[in-house]
């Protein structure tokens, strides 16, 4: 799709996705929600999901102009609640052009012989079947209409272990083998399919306030990365941006890691 110009005053304003729409799951805080805002100040009109729909509510809130954008609740693990969502998002806006699969969650950093069956359950449920689900809902539409765009939050817990225990890193492991096969399966029909994987990023859910038994004190470790900081949520939600834009038409299946030279380091600092 060609970008479109409107005059603003003395500016003027690239729209890549006007007259497009956006789902992004994990909307309420964090990388979600700044994909949201991100999507939106590129001319999209942005359903937000979240489990809490008051925080969904909020993202909307929270926009310059809030009409381009819809809250919805929704629980990715749950079929139901899934294809209920995406009925609402059709009927607001009648069509899906990108899912943003962001809804994630962290486990207890617990190796195998002490995570408990339902927090493997729970962290594979939400992280892997989750952007499954969403995207069985979207595909249908996106090959009626000869296009779209899935970008699925990995993580470089797809990549390396330490990351996360071993619910999360084989539930990224999990992301990255499902972006690969709707690649092979949608690719030639005009549906592109990627994963970003982020590093230590800074939200709620990555940067708890010190450590515990089973999850690291991060900040001093963080600090001897090649980037020596965290990454900010904007810096991901750009790359889903791009990702869904037409600037990267011939990139399918990829796992754009974001970083700040974590897995280059060779090393896993944590």
């Amino acid at each position: 799709m060609p970008l479109k110009v409107e005059a603003a005053g003395s500016r003027c304003l690239l729209t890549k996705f006007e007259d497009q729409v956006v789902v992004v799951t994990g909307a309420g805080s964090g990388m979600g929600q700044a994909m949201v805002q991100e999507f939106v100040a590129e001319g999209a009109r942005v359903a937000a999901l979240d489990i809490n729909f008051v925080s969904a509510k909020r993202t909307v809130e929270g926009l310059d102009n809030p009409e381009s954008a819809l809250a919805v609740e929704v629980d990715v693990s749950d079929v139901e609640s899934v294809e209920a969502s995406i009925r609402q998002v059709r009927e607001w806006a009648g069509r899906v052009d990108v899912l943003c699969n962001n809804a994630g969650i962290i486990d207890s950093f617990r190796p195998a012989h002490e995570i408990s069956l339902a927090e493997w359950h729970r962290t594979l449920a939400v992280n892997l079947t989750g952007p499954f689900l969403m995207s069985r809902a979207v595909i249908p539409q996106m090959l009626e209409q000869s296009g779209g765009a899935i970008i699925n939050t990995a993580s470089i817990s797809a990549f390396s272990a330490a990351g996360g225990g071993t619910a999360y890193t084989a539930s990224k492991h999990g992301v990255l083998g499902l972006t690969r096969q709707l690649t092979f399966d949608y690719g030639r029909q005009g549906i592109r399919v990627n994963a970003i994987c982020p590093g230590a990023t800074a939200t709620g859910l990555t940067m708890p306030e010190g450590g515990s038994e089973t999850l690291p004190d991060s900040e001093t470790e963080i600090a001897r990365t090649p980037a020596g900081r965290w990454c900010e949520p904007r810096e991901i939600a750009r790359m889903a941006v791009y990702l869904a834009s037409e600037d990267a038409a011939f990139i399918h299946g990829a796992a754009m890691v974001i970083d700040g030279g974590w897995l280059t380091a060779a090393r896993n600092p944590i």
